[in-house]
Order: structure tokens, then sequence, then C-alpha cells
């Protein structure tokens, strides 16, 4: 390993072994690898119950580290919920709360926010960005004027994955190297081998690198190779074959990266983060959110519990498994205190490494918090106070209806225990409304329907 680095071992007097990390001022940063899956379902890998698909890449990571199993994003939709974990603070907070629409106007990160990238570079990191951008279109908004020294993709929120065209229509979605439009091959594939090129030209030195992998897989449509399709004949559902074959993709285009990391012996000196964006539309894709109830788009569990998991060889014990709740908020600071950059304070995330080698043993988040509209969340511990969108308020002649589950025994969110507990609804009631109240209008409109309650998905 590149550096010097001190680890030092407590013995508490609760006789739990906790790790703390000490860098000295020489020691190397760590690289950051962090990959975002679009529009994956909580239950779409092998590790998190998944039995007709193998991810066995996407599973080594949580093999190899920690995986959440209350890991939360805060939106349950693509540019939001981007725009919330590149910041580390709720999206509300700037107004991001929709996708954007058709006009270019719309859907632009604020400047006066910082994304990842932005606050690495000062630290002498080298950044690229390959895949799924989404968080503006407006040549100040676009990934090489917010951080970014390098950008291989797409600037908006669903692409082909092949057989695109290069066009000059004002607003249209090409595949951009830096600024310049270009055709290529199969999306994965090519955000993939564009990775690769960025590891291979900062794997040596001392110059630490962030890359940023946001495929655009298994997000609409769904399009794969006939090389991947043929792999999976016995299923016979068209959605749910196409699914699989880029579900497949994905986790092969994965392991390339580990590979490759492994390769230049770089694996004890990256930290590889693993998120899936928001979680899976399931008519639209087949993308399971089993246990949960809800999909995509909606507060529900199953729309905005996730696939996340985090591996750090040698700084965090593999295979081990988090159940206090967490939100991809925490991926920014948790990435600045490793490598050794204050944390700002107006951050929303918390830094999880303490959490996560127990040194702390409280849970890293009293509340979490939701708004996508009028769909509306709180999680406190065990209790979940939710809202999909139907009145106004919570008195007068059409209230609101806000309903109370308890996650610890009720995954599904089948059973509204409200009632039963108004003592827990005031309580979360006033979090939440407490929390709304730092918060700002919708910078933009979006088409966002109230929620009925469907089966588990």
């Amino acid at each position: 390993m590149v550096g010097k680095q001190k680890v030092v071992l407590r013995i508490l007097l609760s006789s739990v072994t906790v790790v703390t990390f000490m860098r000295s001022a020489d020691a190397k940063k760590p690289n950051v690898v962090l990959i975002v899956a679009d529009d994956l379902g909580y239950n779409g890998l092998s590790i998190q119950e998944c039995h007709d698909i193998a991810t066995p890449n996407i599973d080594s990571i949580a093999k190899d580290g920690v995986r959440f199993t209350n890991g939360y994003v805060s939106c349950p939709v693509c540019s939001p919920s981007r725009a919330g974990f590149i910041t580390g603070r709720y999206q509300q907070r700037f107004g991001h709360e929709f996708n954007p629409g058709t006009a270019v106007e719309s859907g632009n990160l604020v400047l006066t926010e910082k994304t990842l990238a932005e606050q690495l570079k000062p630290a002498g990191y080298v950044t690229g960005i390959f895949g799924k951008w989404h968080l503006g279109r407006k040549d100040a908004h676009r990934p090489l004027q917010r951080g970014f020294d390098n950008f291989f993709g797409f600037l908006g929120g669903a692409h082909m994955y092949m057989n695109y065209k290069i066009t000059s229509e004002e607003g249209y979605n090409n595949i951009y190297n830096g600024n310049t439009p270009v055709e290529d091959g199969y999306t994965t594939d090519v955000f993939t081998r564009e990775a690769v090129k960025f590891i291979d030209n900062n794997a040596v030195g001392k110059t630490p690198f962030f890359l940023y992998l946001p495929y655009n897989a298994v997000h609409l449509p769904l399009q794969t190779t006939p090389e991947y399709l043929s792999k999976f004949n016995n299923i016979t559902d068209p959605k749910r074959r196409q699914h699989a074959a880029m579900l497949t993709s994905l986790d092969d285009n994965i392991g390339y990266i580990l590979a490759t990391l492994k390769k230049y012996g770089l694996e004890n000196d990256t930290i590889v983060i693993f998120i899936s964006d928001n979680g899976g539309p399931t008519l639209a894709n087949t993308s399971s959110n089993l246990p949960f109830r809800g999909y995509k788009g909606n507060v529900l569990e199953g729309g905005i519990r996730v696939p996340f998991m985090i591996k750090w060889p040698g700084k965090l014990t593999a295979g081990k498994i988090y159940n206090e709740p967490v939100i991809s908020l925490d991926i920014v600071p948790t990435v600045l205190s490793a490598a050794g950059i204050d944390i700002p304070v107006e951050l929303d995330g918390v830094n999880l490494m303490p959490y996560i080698t127990a040194q702390k043993n409280s849970s890293p988040h009293n509340a979490l918090f939701w708004r996508y509209g009028m769909q509306k969340a709180v999680r406190s511990g065990e209790w979940k106070l939710e809202t999909t969108g139907i009145g106004t308020g919570t008195t007068g002649k059409n209230p609101q209806k806000w309903e109370l589950y308890n996650l610890a025994i009720d995954l599904g969110e089948e059973n509204d225990v409200a009632a039963a507990n108004p003592d827990i609804v005031n309580k979360l009631y006033a979090l939440y409304t407490n929390w709304e109240q730092q918060m700002i209008p919708p910078k933009w409109s979006g088409k966002v329907k109230t929620v009925k309650k469907k089966k588990k998905g």
C-alpha cells in the first residue's frame, strides 16, 4: 500500500474491539469509486434474495465490505435522488424536488450547491464521470463545469442503449465525450470502457482519483445484446428476460471495474460504493422491491429503500451487515472524512465510518425525511409515518391521511397502526413539520400523482 497509515486498536469497556483510523499527514488519500445502478429494486441482486438472476460481482462488494439492509435514497425518482447524494444535502433545500421537464431551464443543479467532485478537487483528486448525469443541460451545469475533469455520457434521464445517432436538435440527449457528441456501442459496455481508461491513466502516482460511474442500466428502454439475451432462454416473460440480460451485463461490467482495481493493486487504497438511485419500476422492467410495498415514484419502502453497500478492504470488516437506517446523503460526508477533508456543517448526511466500525453504537440518524410533492414520510427508529398525497393538512374538511407503520414487524407496510399510537404519530409529525419548514418550494413542477396502495413488488 502506498503511503503510511496507522491503525490503532482500542478495547472499549464493553469489550468490543473497534478500529480508529489515524492518517498521517503524508498518507495517501483513498481513491473513491461510486457506482450507481438506475431503477434497480431492493430485491434485484442475488445477495438480496433475487433467485433467478445471479449478480456475483456486485454481491462481492457486500461480501468484501458492508451491506446496508436499511439503506435509503432521498427521493424515489432519478434526478432529485442524484442531486441529494452528489451534494450530501436534502435536495428540497435547494428546490430540486422533481425530475426535470423537457425545458433545458429545468433540472439544473443550482450552482450554490457543491458536488462531491467539487469538494474533492481542492484536496488533489482527479475526477471523472462516465454515464448518466441528469443534473443539468445548460452549459454552466454540465459535469465539466461541476468539478469533473473527464466526462463520457449523457445529460438527460434516459437513453437508448444502442443504435443511437448524433442530433443537433436543441436539448436532445446525445452521448458526449467531454462536450463533443459521439456515436458508440452498447452504453453499459462503453461507460465501463471509458472508466477503465480513467483508472489506467490514474492508477500510478500520488494523485488520488474519484470515479463516478452512474450507469443507465437497468432503466428503460429494455435493450440488450443477443449474446446476453441468449443466456436466459429459460425465462418466458419477455420483459424479465430482457431485464435479466441487462442486469447480467451490468454485473459483468462492474466485475471489469473491480478487476482493474485489483490489477493495479488498488483494492486496499480504494473505497467502492454501490447504490441504486431509487426503487424498481416493477411493472415496467420487472425489477423487484420485495419484501416491500411500492415502486419507483412513491415514498413507500419499495420506492426509497435500495441496494446500498460499501467496501474498503483493511478498513471495513468483510461481510458485515449493518441494520440501522442510513441514507444516500451519507455518501458525501463519509468520503470527505476518509479523504481527510473537513465535513461542511450544512450537510444533512453523516460520516458512516464510526458507525460501521463500531466506534459509535448509536444510530447515525435520529430521523430520515422524504417529500416528493404531496407524498411525505419520516422514519425514526422502527417507526415510519407517511402520507401518499391525498388531502391537505391534518385537519379540516379534507385532511391528509397519515399512516403509521412499525417496520420492525411490518416490512410490507400493510398494517396502519396510527389510530392505536397517537403519541407516536404526533411525535413523528412534529419532526416532519420542523424539517419541512427548513425546505423551499420546488424550482420547477413535476407531474406526480397521489399513490394508491399496491401489492408488494
